[in-house]
C-alpha cells in the first residue's frame, strides 16, 4: 500500500476527455406544475453486467434502455416511473423509489414483481444477483431475494437518519450502510443481524456518495471529511473490521460530486465541478484529470473497466468515455490485481 498520497495541483490546460459516444433522448422536467424553471439532468445510469447495454433514469420520470453498440434507446424497452434509482445485476432490473416501493423486472421474460411497499433511498445488488439490499429515508436497510421476494435479513435499524448508500460484501455476508447524520459509516452481519463496527463523528454529515467493498471484503471505500470544512475534499480506505483509515487518502482540491470505482478495483474515478479525476487505486496516484463540460452528478465504469460514464447537471445526456490508452498502459505495467470487486455497476441515490 502506497504511504503517500498524490493531491492533484491546479493546472492551465487539463486534457479533456472526448465522449466516443452521447445518449440522448431523456427531456427536461420540473419539480411541479408550478415552477417555471426546467431542470436537465440523469440521476442514474447503470450498466448490464455484459456491457452491452444500459439503463438510465431521470425525473422526465422515464427510464431508458440504450444499446451501446448503435448509440440508440431501446424504445420498447422505455417504462414510465416516478422518481427513483435502478440497478442492474445479471437477470435483473431493479427499481426503488419515494412511493414506489421496489419492483424487480426479470430482463428476459419482462415479468414485474413488487417486493416492498414504502420509501426506498439507495439499492445495491449482490455479486451473484441473489440479493437485493435497499436503504430507507426511516435510517433502516433491508436485504431481499432476488428469486422469491421474501425478505431475508432486516430490518437493520441504523438509528442515524436516511440513508445514503447500501453495498452488500462480495460474500454478502457483511452489509455497509452510510446514513448522513453524524457522518455515520456501519458494517452489519447480514446473518446475525448484528452491528459489528461503526464510524461517526457529531459534528456533520457524511457523505452522501456510494461506498465500494475492495480486496476480498478487507477494506470499504469511503468519501468523508474529517475536518470543519463541509465540502468533502478526500477519499479514504478503510478496514472493513475496525473503520480504521488505512493508507493515505485521496485528496481532491474541490467538493466531491460522485465517485466510482472499476470493476477490477484499479481504477478510480472522483469527479467535481468541470472535472473528473483519475487514480491508480492501490498506488494512490493520480494518472490524469481531464476538464469537462458541467458538474458531473454520476459516474459509473463499464464492467471491463476500459470505459467511463458519466452525466452532468444541467443537460439530459449520458456521455461514455475511453479511458485513455496511455492510462491504460500505465496501469497494465503494474502488477495485476484479482477481480474482487461487485463486477455490475450500482446507482446513486435518489434526489
Amino acid at each position: 500500500m502506497a504511504s503517500s498520497s498524490m493531491q492533484p495541483g491546479t493546472t492551465e490546460n487539463k486534457p479533456i476527455l472526448t465522449p466516443v459516444r452521447t445518449l440522448e433522448g431523456h427531456q427536461s422536467w420540473k419539480y411541479s406544475l408550478q415552477d417555471s424553471d426546467e431542470f436537465s439532468h440523469i440521476s442514474c445510469i447503470s450498466y448490464f453486467p455484459d456491457g452491452k447495454q444500459m439503463i438510465s433514469r431521470s425525473r422526465d420520470k422515464t427510464i431508458r434502455r440504450w444499446d451501446l453498440r448503435e448509440g440508440k434507446e431501446i424504445e420498447e424497452a422505455r417504462e414510465v416511473c416516478g422518481n427513483g434509482i435502478d440497478a442492474v445485476g445479471g437477470r435483473w432490473v431493479v427499481s426503488a423509489g419515494y412511493t414506489l416501493g421496489l419492483k424487480v423486472s426479470e430482463v428476459e421474460t419482462g415479468i414485474v414483481r413488487t417486493f416492498y411497499i414504502g420509501s426506498i433511498r439507495y439499492i445495491d445488488i449482490s455479486t451473484d444477483s441473489a440479493l437485493v439490499a435497499g436503504g430507507s429515508y426511516d435510517g433502516t436497510a433491508r436485504i431481499w431475494s432476488l428469486d422469491t421476494g421474501k425478505l431475508v435479513a432486516g430490518p437493520f435499524k441504523t438509528g442515524d437518519g436516511p440513508i445514503t448508500s447500501v453495498r452488500l460484501s462480495e460474500d454478502s455476508r457483511k452489509l455497509a450502510v452510510s446514513s448522513n447524520w453524524r457522518q455515520n459509516l456501519q458494517v452489519w452481519d447480514v446473518q446475525a443481524q448484528k452491528l459489528l463496527v461503526r464510524k461517526s463523528t457529531p459534528t456533520k454529515p457524511w457523505s452522501e456518495l456510494p461506498v465500494f467493498w475492495t480486496t476480498k471484503d478487507k477494506s470499504i471505500v469511503a468519501a468523508s471529511s474529517f475536518t470543519d470544512d463541509f465540502m468533502v475534499t478526500t477519499i479514504y480506505e478503510f478496514d472493513a473490521s475496525t473503520l480504521e483509515i488505512v493508507g493515505a487518502p485521496f485528496e481532491h482540491t474541490d467538493d466531491i460530486r460522485s465517485l466510482a470505482l472499476s470493476s477490477d478495483c484499479v481504477l478510480l474515478a472522483i469527479s467535481s465541478a468541470y472535472t473528473i479525476g483519475l487514480w491508480a487505486f492501490e498506488f494512490r496516484q493520480l494518472l490524469a484529470s481531464f476538464d469537462v463540460s458541467g458538474f458531473p452528478r454520476t459516474l459509473v465504469f463499464s464492467p471491463a473497466s476500459r470505459q467511463l460514464a458519466y452525466t452532468t447537471l444541467g443537460d439530459a445526456k449520458i456521455y461514455i468515455c475511453n479511458i485513455p490508452a496511455n492510462i491504460l498502459a500505465s496501469i497494465e505495467l503494474k502488477e495485476p490485481q484479482p477481480n474482487v470487486c461487485i463486477p455490475h455497476i450500482h446507482p446513486s441515490f435518489i434526489c
